[in-house]
């Protein structure tokens, strides 16, 4: 139902009651009560039309807000949601950087993805005349035989990407930081490196906000009811409406769409940053890193401007109740225990004072792949979630194709491989 339907309210007359009725079932979440004359109708059409958006976009972390930003460039009036005021350290999108790899192990789909996103990181960074992304290069690290190393050199192949293969004493030559084993390989990607996520998500928000998306932070949503021709979004202070919805509340996602049942697992991981004197860890000495080992995986990044070494163990986490996820590292021994011995072992020079040590969540499907897809009960409601720990480098593409989803009804990307109808998720 439109604005111009709900308007009419203030231009029936007190008999037509059964219109009347008809206004306050769709619109349930209105409180409308049947005007006794007609001013209130009129105050009520009124309240209505202030309060509604074309699209409404519950959670403004990285992928909403990139989200925003796109719809914003075709003129959507678009309201967006966040229960914190993003950037912020309380989801999955801070810690300063994240990597983007172009060659990746997760399958061809996501090669794609990874160049049209790095496409529109770089157009991003040109728009705002602001770095976003620092061309590090990525070292992926393994034993001879390992799934993640042949899957990475799989997607290389298929899509001609530049991977130079490198042994243990090339890649100790050309930086001298590393601590490799002999029956270790390593395989070099220059043309990948680091995102600044948090400035990011900051570029997009100004820029979206430039073009006159409403932004409203530290807004908690209530209840979201569906309709058939839209949704009534209730927050503490407001009551919103809006033709179309896209959900993407990271790590709560689960619990705003509870009905639907989704096997969505929220997460605790950490990730700390290191002190080093030594230049041979500093960028551009020093490459960002992927390490696949026999039962542990480890990623970092060199000292950008003083930072530090930052280093996260990728496999290793706990469940937790997003309510209830607080800045608690070094809560447990393996914090930073296990990231001061990977540095140990392979970078020894850069396992000095610990600077500092962030915990963050990620929310997992059963797959490890990603959910972007239209509600099964309601077409109008778009949802992406369940990124498993490998979703920000993909943010600015997944925005642009949510964008597409709710303009067109349809993407010119292929997002079969994240239908939320597929059998990992086992919906009922």
């Amino acid at each position: 139902m439109t604005p111009h339907a709900l308007l009419a309210f203030g231009q029936v007359r007190l008999f037509d009651k059964a219109l009347l009725l008809q206004l306050v079932m769709a619109y349930k979440g209105c409180q409308v009560i049947l005007p006794s004359t007609l001013s209130k109708g009129i105050e009520r059409a009124i309240y209505f039309m202030k309060n509604h958006y074309s699209v409404i976009v519950i959670g403004a972390g990285s992928v909403g807000m990139a989200a925003g930003y796109y719809l914003s460039k075709n003129g959507i009036d678009t309201l967006l949601l966040d229960a914190f005021d993003p950037p912020h350290g309380k989801g999955s999108h801070h810690g300063e950087t994240r990597l983007i790899r172009h060659a990746t192990a997760e399958g061809g789909h996501y090669v794609e993805l990874a160049l049209k996103a790095q496409e529109l990181w770089n157009q991003l960074e040109k728009e705002t005349n602001k770095t976003l992304f620092i061309p590090t290069g990525v070292l992926m690290v393994g034993e001879c035989y390992s799934s993640f190393i042949d899957e990475t050199l799989k997607s290389a192949k298929e899509y001609s990407l530049p991977l130079e293969t490198l042994h243990a004493a090339e890649i100790q030559k050309r930086w001298p930081g590393f601590s490799i084993p002999d029956h270790f390989v390593g395989y070099f990607e220059p043309s990948s490196g680091t995102l600044l996520n948090e400035e990011c998500i900051r570029a997009f928000r100004q820029e979206g906000l430039k073009r006159n998306i409403t932004l409203q932070t530290n807004t908690k949503v209530n209840s979201i009811d569906f309709v058939s021709s839209g949704a009534i979004v209730k927050t503490e202070e407001n009551t919103y409406y809006a033709d179309q919805v896209i959900i993407c509340a990271g790590a709560w996602t689960g619990k705003v769409l509870s009905s639907l049942g989704l096997p969505l697992e929220p997460v605790r991981k950490t990730f700390g940053w290191f002190e080093s004197n030594d230049s041979v860890f500093q960028y551009p000495m020093l490459p960002c890193f992927y390490f696949s080992l026999k039962d542990e995986r480890y990623y970092g990044f060199p000292d950008i401007n003083g930072s530090g070494v930052k280093v996260g163990r990728n496999d290793s986490e706990r469940k937790i109740d997003p309510d209830l996820m607080s800045q608690d590292f070094n809560k447990y021994p393996s914090d930073e225990g296990d990231l001061r011995s990977f540095l140990e072992r392979f970078l020894p020079g850069a396992a000095g004072k610990l600077k500092q040590g962030k915990a963050c969540m990620i929310t997992k499907t059963p797959d490890m792949d990603f959910i972007v897809d239209h509600h099964p009960k309601f077409p109008h409601v778009k949802i992406a979630g369940g990124f498993s720990g490998h979703g920000f480098k993909y943010s600015s593409v997944l925005g642009k194709i949510l964008s597409q989803l709710v303009i067109d009804g349809h993407t010119e990307y292929d997002i079969s491989k994240f239908s939320i109808s597929r059998p990992a998720l086992a919906i009922v």
